[in-house]
């Protein structure tokens, strides 16, 4: 749904008072309730996003995006080395011919690592 916040007197509302409010609205959850996308009007007071509430932590963890899940604290994010990704990138990149599928996802798990 298309949230509108009037908000005078405050640069922004914070993202975890509006999930409060929104699942005290429509008697849910404040942590399967996910808003994003916050752009302010000009000259400030108010703003538009978007908000989405899902049923139950299931659905939420299938259809969110990784990195709002991250954001949101429902999962944590993996650590990956700079160097681990960069050698892994070049190892896929050697690789022709018919194995190159499965060599590629061997050097992706690499990587992963």
């Amino acid at each position: 749904m298309i949230i509108d916040v009037i908000h005078p007197g405050r640069a922004n509302v914070a993202k975890s008072e509006l999930c409060e409010l929104l699942a005290g609205m429509y008697k849910s959850d404040a942590k399967l309730t996910t808003v994003f996308g916050f752009k302010t009007a000009f000259g400030g007071g108010k703003s538009t996003g978007f908000c989405l509430i899902y049923d139950d932590e299931d659905s939420m963890l299938k259809f969110e995006p990784k990195y709002r899940l991250v954001r949101k604290g429902a999962i944590k994010a993996k650590e990956y080395s700079r160097k681990a990704i960069k050698e892994a990138k070049n190892k896929r990149l050697k690789i022709r011919g018919t194995g190159a599928s499965i060599a590629k996802h061997k050097a992706k798990r690499a990587g992963d690592d």
